[in-house]
């Protein structure tokens, strides 16, 4: 049946109330995420041998009994976004079966308890002063760069002096930076570990607690490693580990390496702060006959796979590093940065998902 002019009006206007719908209440799907995490139902069900009906995580979550029937509808949300998926038990006469709710590939990474999980990152980018921050994003855009960022608008003080001053904060932050080191190195050394052959020293820039360099002395342990960080950073720093640890700053001087190492920390920086950062790269390695690089891990918006899913957590990204006056950059914004820092050449491998591997050649 064709339909007339005015029924595919109507039902234009309904898809587009439909999309605008669900873009505003991508909010509830992040807050029902976070809601995940504070009441452990991950571990819940991973305490149930990764199977458990309502009754069961809410024993474990220790919810209120009043509220198991809305945690049924907070598990609704969960399973339609892929986070758990749900089971119908075969019925039995006269008695109502619970549904049971399972793992996923996407909720095991928020096991707690496992070896492999990004709960501390999720932690950070659902913390309520990040969130929070976002409601201002309409009235940072009519200052003028840089100051204030966004955090700043919104708290009065940046994200890095909260963290400097609020010691619950700054373990949240240095928390998620360590786990994501552990979860991304040991995809990054599996899957790309080729740029690691051949270097004999190599000094990890804004290293934190030394979370990327450890896992790569740990696969590399003829590779003399090191972290260079702010000295109140060093001072945190486990102890017994095979890496230096090195107080400094990388705007005054980075020290001498084969290679140099910046994992997730430009996009924090303007295009000026970048090329001063890779000037001193520059300075601090090898000549490029004796195996001396930079290697970015970073996101290059634009690379890696295409599916929208991935494109469009770049450009979300991008805009959720505005909170620190950051950037995401594209490839030919990358190269603009590197070549104004004196290097000859670079390779970009997409091989980390959102994220890739950048190397950078004298």
């Amino acid at each position: 049946m064709v339909l007339t002019r005015e029924q595919r009006t109507d039902q234009g206007l309904l898809d587009a109330q439909l999309e605008l719908w669900h873009i505003s209440f991508g909010y509830v799907k992040s807050m029902a995420l976070k809601s995940c995490l504070d009441l452990g139902i991950a571990d819940a069900i991973h305490h149930h041998g990764g199977a458990a009906t309502l009754s069961q995580i809410g024993a474990v979550a220790t919810l209120h009994p009043s509220k198991i029937c809305c945690l049924r509808r907070l598990m609704r949300v969960l399973t339609v976004s892929g986070v758990f998926s749900v089971q119908q038990p075969s019925p039995r006469d006269d008695v109502q079966v619970e549904l049971v709710y399972t793992l996923t590939a996407v909720s095991h990474l928020l096991v707690s308890s496992a070896s492999v999980n990004i709960v501390p990152v999720i932690n950070l980018q659902l913390q309520p002063n990040i969130v929070s921050s976002f409601s201002e994003l309409g009235a940072w855009f009519q200052h003028k760069l840089p100051e204030p960022d966004l955090f700043k608008l919104k708290h009065g003080k940046t994200f890095w002096e909260i963290a400097h001053h609020n010691a619950a904060f700054n373990t949240i932050v240095n928390d998620a930076m360590a786990s994501d080191s552990r979860f991304l190195m040991d995809i990054a050394i599996r899957e790309c570990g080729s740029v690691f052959e051949g270097i004999g020293s190599l000094v990890d820039v804004a290293g934190g607690h030394g979370g990327a360099a450890q896992a790569i002395s740990k696969s590399f342990p003829h590779i003399k490693c090191s972290v260079m960080d702010l000295g109140h950073v060093i001072a945190g720093a486990p102890s017994g580990t095979d890496v230096q640890y090195i107080a400094g700053d990388m705007f005054e001087s980075i020290p001498q390496a084969d290679v140099v190492f910046l994992k997730w920390i430009m996009h924090d920086w303007s295009d000026d702060d970048c090329i001063k950062i890779l000037k001193n790269c520059n300075k601090a390695i090898a000549p490029k006959d004796a195996g001396g690089k930079v290697i970015i891990v970073d996101m290059v918006v634009g690379g890696g796979p295409q599916d929208l899913k991935h494109k469009e957590t770049q450009v979300l990204f991008d805009l959720y590093i505005m909170l620190l006056n950051g950037i995401e950059r594209d490839e030919q914004e990358w190269k603009k940065i590197i070549m104004a820092a004196g290097f000859s050449d670079f390779k970009i491998t997409p091989i980390l998902g959102v994220r890739s591997i950048i190397e950078l050649y004298p």
